[in-house]
């Protein structure tokens, strides 16, 4: 019962915002860093944006200044608010938990956007 659910994934346009969130259940969120990656299709996945159980983050150059990853270790959620969104962003967007050797993927969001 280990589980980890995306939401706020949708259509957007050129410009717009999104915020994801990333519900966790079933282990000791606060003690996990967690992660936000996405994959469009065709593509590997990719390294969107991370934070640590001690909240530092890393961004990738893409999104660095546009995107924010935040956690809530009482709500048990890990966010990624998404600004400036560009057609590139767009992708299915996973949320990742992990300590030492163990992880866990969510199923995904779809994130689309387009004029």
């Amino acid at each position: 019962q280990v589980q980890l659910v995306e939401s706020g994934g949708g259509l957007v346009q050129p410009g717009g915002s999104l915020r994801l969130s990333c519900a966790a259940s079933g282990f000791s969120f606060s003690i996990y860093h967690m992660g936000w990656y996405r994959q469009a299709p065709g593509r590997e996945r990719e390294l969107v944006a991370r934070i640590s159980s001690g909240g530092n983050t890393e961004y990738a150059d893409s999104v660095k200044d546009r995107f924010t990853i935040s956690r809530d270790n009482a709500k048990n959620t890990v966010y990624l608010q998404m600004n400036s969104l560009k057609p590139d962003d767009t992708a299915v967007y996973y949320c990742k938990a992990e300590r030492f050797r163990y992880f866990v993927w969510g199923r995904g969001t779809q994130v689309t956007v387009s004029s």
